[in-house]
């Protein structure tokens, strides 16, 4: 690979979040001689982490398995506030020098390939100026979200409210709600971490929610990493614990998966155990689904509790009829006075950031595409995907991803090839949903992401054990079609979509 182009790499990766920083350092760490750069369209590295700045925003899983398996987590937390994570980021990108190979203010709009040089160019908007980058291989690190669009229902009367109506997607840096009665729409994972950062100077926070969802609480300083910490050198007990963290998160969805009656027990006991005596439980915190059919929220150190029990917080299980001028109406017929109203309701899915793609002239829809081995698009060549699980901790698939991608290069370069798809062809193939969820922003749009098929390796599968062991021993050849720039005996990729 290589190119004398000054804005040519071997490989364009796009988002300098979690995956865009991972994926540039494991292709570097197995192809040295590979260039890289990385499009990011905000002003700073994180991603996610630099998107959402709503006060107690933390991760939703432990630390060490959202970190990377090279870059020891050296802060006592198990779980980690937002700005820490994105200070993490910054600084493993510094320290291993891929800051230097980003490019911010880079807003990716379309990327289109060319079977004549098997290239990608891929057209951005670098501060309002429209710049052209070229690369042999694409990688998409841009999630799975809307990042411009939320979620936000159609609330009756809301225009005649007077006062702040805010979502957390875009949390204004000079809100004060000091002294503010504050009412947070949803009961979701943002919710769950809003509300005690809210509760600390507000006046009241009421969380309204139409229905339950399940939490659980866990330590932000976990006795057992220290004591791994303090026996171990650093990089040993970072594996060490990543890898304690991520089986018990394994056996607990399982056990939650495989029982759930029990499950249900055993939540709704310790969030007895957690609330003042004789509250309602069973009005505000049982659910009417099965744990993990949701994803599970995170209480940390049982704050949202605490923030009920001393009375700064409370929960109303109700739906909205209408605002008013100072509040809000139920359908119970109860109100909800609010000097400042969150609407916490969610995300919307959205496949490649929104990047149009087009393959030899004609557009590609990412939806129509079956997802190979949960990176690569069917028949979409030289382009990766990474996308994590529903039921751990993002990095952990981000990383195998990464390695992936990284293997792949290192294999067509030792072949010299310049382009790799794969290739369903006649296949037949049941599809099942991509997220195994029944959340509400997958059921808003169930159709807005790459297809996933029911068995290997055209599935996006949500285990992490399996994971392991198909990456292990995966037979990179499986599916896929390798060819070279001149090779005329390798067919194109099809490049019209496939209407369901």
């Amino acid at each position: 690979m290589g190119d004398t182009d000054a804005d040519y790499s071997d490989v364009l990766i796009i988002g300098a979040g979690i995956s865009g920083i991972g994926a540039a350092y494991r292709i570097r760490e197995r192809n040295p001689k590979s260039s890289f750069t990385i499009l990011e369209r905000r002003q700073r590295i994180g991603g996610t982490w630099d998107l959402f700045r709503y006060p107690g925003i933390r991760s939703d899983s432990d630390i060490f398995t959202l970190s990377f398996p090279y870059e020891p987590w050296t802060r006592r937390e198990n779980v980690a506030d937002g700005a820490d994570i994105r200070e993490y980021l910054t600084t493993t990108a510094r320290k291993h020098g891929i800051d230097e190979h980003i490019r911010f203010n880079t807003h990716v709009e379309s990327a289109e390939w060319d079977s004549g040089t098997d290239t990608w160019t891929v057209r951005a908007q670098e501060d309002g100026v429209e710049k052209l980058y070229r690369g042999r291989f694409l990688f998409f690190g841009t999630g799975y979200y809307n990042y411009d669009d939320p979620y936000t229902p159609e609330f009756p009367g809301i225009e005649r409210f007077g006062g702040n109506v805010v979502h957390p997607q875009f949390w204004p840096e000079d809100l004060d709600h000091s002294g503010k009665r504050v009412v947070v729409i949803g009961s979701g994972a943002t919710s769950i971490s809003l509300i005690p950062a809210l509760a600390k100077t507000a006046a009241h926070v009421t969380m309204l929610q139409r229905s339950p969802t399940y939490m659980m609480s866990m330590a932000r300083i976990d006795p057992m990493v220290d004591a791994i910490r303090k026996l171990l050198p650093r990089k040993v007990s970072h594996s060490v614990v990543r890898f304690r963290n991520a089986l018990f998160h394994v056996l607990s969805y399982f056990m939650f998966r495989k029982a759930p009656r029990f499950g249900r027990w055993l939540v709704r006991n310790r969030t007895i155990a957690a609330l003042p005596k004789g509250y309602d439980v069973d009005t505000h915190f049982k659910p009417r689904y099965d744990p993990w059919d949701q994803r599970m929220c995170l209480i940390l150190d049982h704050d949202l509790f605490n923030q009920i029990g001393e009375g700064r917080a409370e929960i109303v299980t109700d739906h909205v009829d209408h605002f008013d001028e100072t509040g809000i109406v139920l359908t119970s017929g109860r109100r909800l006075d609010a000097d400042v109203v969150v609407t916490a309701t969610g995300l919307q899915l959205q496949a490649l950031g929104g990047i149009k793609i087009v393959v030899d002239g004609r557009d590609v829809d990412p939806t129509d595409r079956f997802v190979y081995k949960e990176y690569l698009l069917e028949d979409v060549p030289n382009m990766a995907w990474c996308i994590g699980y529903t039921n751990a901790s993002w990095t952990l698939r981000a990383d195998m991803t990464a390695r992936a991608v990284a293997k792949l290069l290192a294999y067509m370069d030792s072949h010299g090839y310049t382009h790799a798809y794969p290739h369903l062809g006649d296949t037949p193939v049941e599809e099942k949903p991509t997220f195994d969820l029944d959340a509400g922003y997958i059921k808003r749009a169930p159709h807005a992401l790459p297809r996933s098929g029911s068995k290997r390796p055209w599935h996006v599968r949500h285990n992490y054990v399996l994971d392991i062991v198909d990456h292990r021993f995966d037979r990179i050849e499986e599916s896929m079609v390798f060819g070279r720039a001149a090779d005329q005996v390798t067919a194109p990729p099809r490049a019209e979509s496939r209407t369901a």
